[in-house]
């Protein structure tokens, strides 16, 4: 699943137009759903109805979230203007999960096999959400809390003085503590393993163990190993987020076996909160 540098690729990419044209100041013609369960919160065709004739004014994200501040339109040939209470700002999310590929084509090239929702622009132009696997959503609301509002704060606008109370503050392994989005959201699996081995942390290890030096260290790795994610457009395995390079730069995750860069000793895989875990059992020794 996307992680934070994944989808922060894409944010910066469909706002900047790496390689592509970008979508800010574009206007969405029209939208059509070709996968109704696609939409989190609204039907189908309301969902098309409000989006139409909408401005992309930003483009962010808030974890693993992306977001799209829209101005919805005025009125336009055939089409009524839209009530002055409806025109309020919009903003629209969109979360990935597993398979979610979102890219500006030309409009010929928007109908794919697994394209689930199509917003057709200006200049010939569509953003495509495509998404094998159905997992992915998308929302329109006027009050984004209401979908992220439970989200603890962005693992890259945290401060270090909120994350080590936070942390410490708690008693909980260390590992599915990372992955609790209402502790900090943005980061999974990928980059929860790699922040705790640079860090020398046991993923098993309680939370209320862990001293304020070293939790001030683990705050720095996680931004350092982000950073560091973003910087090679995230990691990538296969068809599902292609283009990224991070996975090069692994040093435990998906490494079973294989000598701990550090020591030499054997990586293991254990099974922490019911998700796999990679970690090196010398430079990361359980500590109660």
């Amino acid at each position: 699943m996307p992680e934070l540098p994944e989808v922060e690729t894409v944010a910066r990419r469909l706002r900047d137009g790496l390689g592509a044209p970008t979508l800010l100041g574009r206007t969405i013609q029209s939208a059509k759903v070709l996968w109704g369960r696609e939409i989190g919160n609204l039907g189908p065709r309301v969902f098309e109805r409000r989006v139409a004739h909408a401005r992309i004014d930003s483009i962010g994200r808030h974890g693993k979230y992306l977001l799209f501040g829209l101005t919805p339109g005025t009125a336009h040939a055939g089409r009524p203007a839209a009530k002055p209470e409806s025109r309020a700002t919009l903003t629209m999310l969109v979360h990935l999960k597993m398979s979610g590929q979102l890219d500006v084509v030309p409009e010929a090239d928007a109908w794919t096999k697994h394209a689930r929702v199509v917003w057709l622009l200006d200049d010939g132009l569509a953003l495509r959400f495509d998404d094998a696997r159905k997992f992915g959503r998308v929302w329109l609301t006027d009050d984004p809390l209401a979908i992220i509002g439970k989200l603890g704060p962005d693992a890259l606008e945290m401060s270090e003085t909120a994350f080590v109370s936070r942390l410490r503050a708690k008693k909980r392994a260390l590992k599915p503590l990372l992955l609790d989005q209402t502790f900090m959201a943005g980061v999974g699996n990928i980059y929860a393993d790699e922040s705790l081995f640079r860090a020398g942390l046991h993923p098993e290890r309680l939370s209320n163990t862990v001293d304020e030096t070293s939790a001030r260290r683990l705050f720095g790795v996680i931004r350092d190993v982000l950073d560091e994610g973003i910087r090679a457009s995230g990691a990538s395995f296969d068809w599902v987020y292609p283009g990224g390079n991070f996975q090069t730069n692994f040093r435990v995750y998906g490494m079973t076996g294989k000598p701990c860069p550090t020591c030499g000793q054997p990586i293991q895989r254990i099974l922490v909160g019911q998700r796999s875990t990679h970690f090196c059992p010398s430079c990361q020794r359980l500590k109660t």
